[in-house]
């Protein structure tokens, strides 16, 4: 076992004993310096990030420049680590802390480049750009977000060996011995003159939802009970070993919902639950959900005490700040205060350090995003996609159906017709007339999703459409129709609004939801309900995300681990010129009882 890792798992979290570094010593105070008895006040700052998603400077790599958009946001570790250092300085590196909410491994170029292209598990292999980063700021915890799973557990295991810090998982146990497979909390100890230190400990819990978007990876091996369960479990225990101040890392949001139904019985966006009914807790730094929170206080029902909980905006845009005010009373610390704020990475410039650090790796990284792949005759462009039928997805699910078409070949299943999903997953993508490069691709699928073939009747894909017609805002017949309000009927993100290429149907939005799929026909003539088809399907899907229904209990013919972004690569380059006449189909449109929208 690597050196840092058994340093993080020494006293191990299977025994259920913690990691504990030692702290940081404060500088004596004025009392004291003049031999008077020092304050028995203590403040202390615990700085947070989440949802970084490979994001170490503030670079798109799809548009090959400089990141912005219209709120005038910057990103970046870069810009996290000179606001971290000014807090440093203002307050006493020994007097903070820094922890992550969890989401840094997957979700860019960067992130893609050293999981598949030079991988860190390779012998030999390069140190992950994110760990790199993330050991110079001086991070002290970081919890498990559901995307670090994204590449396996060999990648994931990989990356913790390379940090000088602990990815905690309070609640990713192994599935044998259902005891926690990574450290669970860290306890860090700051020093105050003449008095005792002040105990602070930090519990990391992960999302449940891991065990639906990546059961290829962890069925079998690992489980992800409920925070709140684990919270109540772990919080009396750290409080019992001592600690003056629980701050709980969740990758988890606030708003109580789950976007996968009823398929586990645990919530996915649960802090403010936890914080509202798991007693002994102070502040929750709260990820996954990718809103801004500042501040959110939440009433402990058993306690009335008040837990602090903050959101950063991801991709290190912002940082939050939870100052924390101690007293020492009847000989023991109590928090007397707690309020979060944040910083704006758009004020500050990148840490040179960071950028001396990592340039040659982001170097590298926008040369490969950079290779050209091929030609397109024409434009092709994701803006409409959400409304109307687009050729641009109409591409992804051609290169779904050959690929499926290809691996069912000489089956049993090789007669049965292939249909395939695809999301408008950017608002923003295009791909050029000329030149096509790896970026344009990736672009345009932005997700490390891999395919995976179903065995679906027509009567379930009816309900499957219907379940994703539900994402547009209900719209009277000769009522105006203003797209940015037309789409994500009830917070449904764009990710779960899916097309199926290979059916044609309209989708009356006039109707009420459940009741909008208007001529549904294959071949055409009108679908019969229990001809069976062969669906095409990303494994996020496949494995019940969105809580589309049938397709997670469907019968799986075929699955693979090559992401479908590098077979769109390979459709492409095989081609060589990007032709809309090679993919593009009328499939679906958006009428108002029988009269096209658009």
């Amino acid at each position: 076992m690597p050196l840092n890792r058994r340093k993080f798992l020494q006293k191990s979290a299977v025994t259920g004993a913690g990691v504990a570094l030692a702290g940081a010593v404060a500088a004596p105070s004025a009392e004291a310096a003049q031999g008077r008895r020092p304050a028995r006040r203590y403040s202390l700052t615990v700085m947070g990030t989440t949802d970084l998603h490979g994001h170490v400077f503030n670079w798109d790599y799809f548009k090959d420049a400089e990141y912005s958009d219209k709120a005038g946001n910057a990103m970046g570790l870069a810009r996290i680590s000179t606001l971290v250092n000014r807090v440093r300085a203002e307050r006493g590196r020994c007097n903070t802390m820094l922890l992550d909410a969890g989401d840094t491994l997957q979700g860019t170029p960067l992130t893609y480049y050293y999981a598949k292209v030079d991988p860190i598990t390779a012998k030999g292999g390069p140190v992950h750009p994110m760990a790199q980063a993330m050991n110079a700021i001086g991070y002290d915890a970081a919890a498990l977000g559901n995307h670090e799973f994204n590449y396996g557990l060999e990648t994931l295991r990989k990356f913790e060996d390379q940090l000088h810090f602990p990815l905690l998982g309070a609640n990713a146990l192994d599935a044998k011995t259902q005891k926690p497979a990574f450290p669970p909390y860290l306890i860090k100890r700051f020093h105050v003159p003449g008095l005792p230190p002040v105990k602070v400990a930090v519990l990391g819990l992960t999302n449940p939802g891991i065990a639906i978007w990546d059961k290829a990876y962890v069925q079998g091996k690992l489980t992800f009970p409920g925070l709140e369960e684990q919270a109540a479990k772990w919080v009396p225990k750290l409080r019992a070993m001592g600690a003056d101040v629980v701050v709980v890392s969740a990758h988890s949001g606030s708003s109580g919902t789950s976007s996968y139904g009823d398929q586990l019985p645990y919530v996915e966006n649960s802090a403010a639950l936890v914080a509202q009914r798991v007693p002994g807790i102070d502040a929750i730094l709260v990820g996954h959900a990718h809103v801004e929170i500042p501040e959110l206080k939440v009433t402990n029902e058993q306690t009335g005490r008040t837990v602090v909980l903050s959101e950063p905006l991801c991709f290190a845009e912002r940082l939050t700040l939870f100052d924390f005010e101690l007293v020492f009373r009847s000989g023991r610390w109590e928090v007397e205060s707690v309020a979060a704020s944040l910083l704006n990475s758009n004020t500050v410039e990148d840490d040179p350090k960071i950028t001396k650090l990592l340039s040659d790796e982001h170097v590298k990284v926008v040369s490969y995003v950079n290779q050209v792949v091929g030609s397109a005759t024409e434009t092709l462009t994701t803006v409409e996609a959400r409304y109307k039928d687009a050729p641009i997805i109409d591409l992804i699910t051609k290169v779904q159906e050959d690929v499926v078409k290809a691996a069912l070949a000489g089956t049993e299943y090789a007669a049965l017709p292939v249909i395939a999903q695809a999301s408008p997953f950017s608002r923003t993508s295009e791909i050029p007339a000329g030149e096509v490069t790896i970026r344009d691709l990736s672009s345009l699928y932005v997700y490390d999703n891999t395919l995976v073939a179903k065995v679906m009747t027509g009567a379930q894909l009816r309900a499957y459409l219907e379940y994703s017609a539900e994402y547009f805002v209900r719209t009277a017949a000769g009522a105006a129709v203003d797209v940015e309000e037309l789409t994500n009927a009830n917070g449904r993100p764009d990710y779960n609004y899916d097309y199926v290429s290979g059916l044609g149907y309209e989708i009356d939005i006039a109707q009420a939801a459940g009741s909008r799929i208007r001529n549904l026909t294959y071949g055409g003539a009108a679908l019969d309900d229990g001809q069976q088809f062969v669906l095409a399907v990303n494994n996020y899907r496949a494995n019940g995300g969105g809580a589309f229904p049938h397709v997670a209990s469907a019968k799986e013919l075929w699955s693979e681990s090559t992401e479908i972004r590098t077979r769109i690569a390979e459709w492409v380059t095989a081609k060589g010129v990007l032709d809309p006449k090679d993919f593009a189909s009328a499939d679906w449109r958006l009428t108002r009882e029988g009269t096209p929208v658009f």
